[in-house]
């Protein structure tokens, strides 16, 4: 490439596989919660990579992570372990319930490996028709056959054939349901804390009490994926920490690497030693320079004064999202956990995300959204109050212009 511009949002329709539809602009470089595209236009970023940039763009000190491991190892593959591997591992284990840990590069590769040991484990040490797993609708879990399938989004899930079998998905938030489907052939009951892309939904106290003791009673293993939900982004390391139980497996990628891909399965010893040389693998999962930004990004976040400014960012949007509704009425509720934020569309704006984001995308804010009727935001956990203020009166613009359209 001669120049910066040699490529430009047509040439993705020319050589990409059309499975996105990416907004009309190319951004190329980021700092903090601002954006510039490669006409130098900026944006405020209230979508951080989809809970991704934890810490923002460029933070320094991932950057002076990679740049220091890059000098010294990147890739030994798991025939041989690593020590920021080592390191990493040993903080997860010691800030939550988990005892070991798998690594993988994304949040599906973690989901996947999770639902191999439910499976495995299962089969291992009870009988071989213990293979039921429990979903959610609306819940959300990855790419893969099997996680999409796991998943409760039938649109993302068919039309490639036949599916893993013994899935079976029941309302979210609805104890009941699972009770009436739940027995002794159920090997796992897999959940998000807060359900992303279904449209930001936290589960309840009730809720997830109520599970830990179903899976308790028929020996079947709670499955938490925290992708999205952990790392800070809940106002806790991970969301699960907020209802007083623990998984027995847990997964998270997005904001472990701050950007850098890398994801992690915890678990538990006795569930974890079913799993022997060969059983499951990966190439890349915990390579150095991965690894290396992850201890750096976990280190940032797993601070109290920054997981407490998580809840005050919360309410900061909270409030500039309830002005603008006083304003325009355009959302029927506004849910969520931390920065961690979906609000609903309601009255003319109903269903009318994807619109919304387009129009301020041209207002020169980057937003998100989680199905047809819910503005998601996952903005960096350091957010500036400057940086919400600005990308809120941008929010503002745009709510007046679809109005102006109608």
């Amino acid at each position: 490439m001669t120049k910066q511009n040699a490529v430009t949002r047509g040439t993705y329709d020319e050589v990409m596989l059309p499975i996105y539809a990416p907004a009309d602009f190319i951004p190329v470089r980021g700092q903090g919660s601002r954006v510039w595209d490669q006409n130098g236009t900026e944006y405020v970023d209230f979508a951080g990579g989809i809970a991704v940039l934890a810490l923002g763009h460029c933070h320094p000190a991932l950057i002076a992570a990679l740049k220091a491991q890059s000098e010294s190892l990147w890739h030994v593959s798991n025939i041989f372990t690593n020590e920021p591997a080592l390191i990493l591992a040993q903080k997860l284990i010691k800030h939550t319930f988990a005892e070991r840990v798998f690594f993988a590069n994304s949040g599906a590769e973690a989901n996947e490996a999770a639902f191999k040991l439910a499976r495995h484990y299962a089969l291992t040490r009870h009988h071989p028709y213990k293979t039921k797993i429990i979903a959610f609708h609306h819940g959300f879990h990855g790419r893969t056959l099997f996680t999409v399938s796991v998943g409760g989004q039938p649109k993302y899930a068919d039309g490639f054939g036949p599916k893993p079998a013994d899935i079976i998905h029941v309302p979210f938030n609805d104890l009941d349901a699972v009770k009436a489907v739940m027995d002794d052939h159920t090997c796992a009951v897999v959940l998000e804390p807060v359900q992303g892309e279904g449209g930001i939904t936290a589960a309840t106290p009730a809720f997830m009490q109520g599970l830990r003791e179903l899976c308790d009673k028929h020996q079947a293993l709670l499955v938490f994926d925290e992708v999205q939900s952990g790392m800070g982004r809940s106002g806790k390391l991970f969301a699960y920490m907020d209802y007083g139980i623990e998984p027995d497996i847990l997964t998270t990628a997005k904001a472990l690497g701050g950007g850098f891909p890398i994801s992690a399965m915890l678990t538990k010893q006795d569930i974890a030693q079913v799993m022997v040389p060969g059983t499951h693998g990966t190439t890349y999962g915990g390579n150095p320079l991965a690894c290396a930004v992850g201890n750096a990004a976990f280190d940032l976040i797993n601070d109290p004064a920054l997981l407490a400014g998580v809840n005050e960012r919360h309410q900061w949007f909270a409030d500039a999202l309830q002005s603008l509704n006083s304003t325009f009425g355009a959302f029927a509720e506004i849910r969520g956990k931390g920065l961690l934020i979906g609000a609903e569309l309601a009255g003319i704006y109903r269903d009318q995300s994807k619109t919304l984001l387009g129009l301020a995308a041209k207002n020169g804010l980057m937003l998100l959204n989680a199905g047809t009727n819910v503005l998601r935001f996952t903005p960096s956990l350091i957010i500036e109050k400057a940086d919400v203020d600005e990308g809120m009166k941008r929010l503002a613009k745009t709510l007046s212009d679809f109005r102006e359209m109608q």
